[in-house]
């Protein structure tokens, strides 16, 4: 109810500044250990509930006990990449209010993983804390990036996700179809490999993935993902398609949707990953999540776990215990 009052306030301010205070904001508050409600285990990790903060709040780790404290199972923070970026210009994040939805071509800016992995060794984490890695956009060799990136997440994540669904940077959505993957993902696990101490077990590696991937290439990101032991996939990100149903003129704006009108999207993706795994590779369900009851839908349909972004924007940080009282 809090939220619905400060919402009209919120939104006369810009998208990006917004989410800047958002961030300080959490970053003040305390952390908590998160509910327990449906425990859930992927590759050995236990998660303490099946909500989890899917990247790109929080790329910096500036506020990792802070969102733990909303509820979240498990927090996503990223994207990093080896060295700090900027990003695109702005304005490159937009709220299409009309359709509870955002366009976003923000373009993997952060401070470098360097920077944020010394934020996440002063955080307490009481949850399950992963990290999301990219390539720098200048990057003349993006398998070395994310092969990097990898080794020092992996030293100190609860796990690593290998990013390669962002629609911002040029040519990277290429790194998923074969044998580009392959090459990425093996070079990703012998990094994670390569990072541990050989008495505690490798840190589990995700793969998230694009919703405009068709039948065909979801099921070569599969195979792709099964035969060099990825431990889970996330399906997915934004989308660079538009739905007919927007009444936005900002959904016009370069960069990729999310929100809401994501959803039917996201649904059939889940459903095209669930069935080219056979059950062989849990699924983590992101995308148009912004209820209870459509949180509930994608665990009913097969996803091990969901994640959230969005819909905050629209519903406030009570949604996730809305989620988790549902469940």
């Amino acid at each position: 109810m809090l939220y619905d009052l400060l919402k009209p306030l919120i939104f006369t301010v810009d998208a990006e500044k917004a989410h800047r205070l958002t961030i300080r904001a959490a970053a003040l508050s305390g952390g908590s250990k998160p509910p327990r409600v449906r425990p859930v285990t992927i590759a050995g990790l236990e998660f303490p509930n099946p909500v989890g903060l899917a990247a790109g709040l929080d790329k910096d780790g500036e506020a990792i006990d802070g969102l733990f404290g909303l509820g979240f199972g498990s927090v996503e923070i990223g994207s990093l990449t080896p060295r700090p970026q900027a990003g695109n210009p702005r304005p490159r994040l937009f709220r299409l209010a009309e359709d509870r939805a955002v366009v976003n071509r923000m373009g993997f800016n952060n401070g470098g993983i360097d920077a944020a992995l010394a934020r996440v060794a002063r955080a307490k984490r009481p949850g399950v804390l992963g990290i999301n890695v990219g390539a720098n956009k200048d990057s003349d060799d993006r398998v070395a990036d994310y092969a990097l990136g990898v080794g020092k997440a992996a030293a100190v994540a609860d796990y690593v996700t290998i990013n390669v669904s962002s629609p911002n940077t040029p040519g990277l959505r290429d790194l998923q179809s074969r044998p580009a993957l392959d090459e990425l993902l093996a070079a990703s696990n012998a990094a994670r490999q390569g990072s541990a101490d050989k008495a505690v077990p490798r840190t589990p590696l995700f793969l998230k993935v694009a919703p405009d991937l068709d039948t065909a290439g979801m099921d070569g990101v599969v195979r792709a993902a099964i035969d060099n032991k990825v431990d889970a996939l996330i399906v997915g990100n934004t989308t660079i398609s538009r739905p007919g149903t927007l009444r936005s003129a900002l959904g016009s704006e370069t960069g990729g949707l999310s929100g809401r009108p994501l959803a039917a999207l996201a649904r059939v993706k889940l459903a095209e990953a669930l069935a080219a795994t056979g059950g062989q590779l849990p699924v983590i369900a992101v995308g148009g999540i912004d209820s209870p009851e459509e949180a509930l839908a994608r665990l009913e349909a097969g996803a091990a776990m969901v994640q959230v972004y969005s819909a905050l924007v629209y519903e406030g940080p009570g949604l996730v215990r809305r989620i988790l009282k549902a469940l």
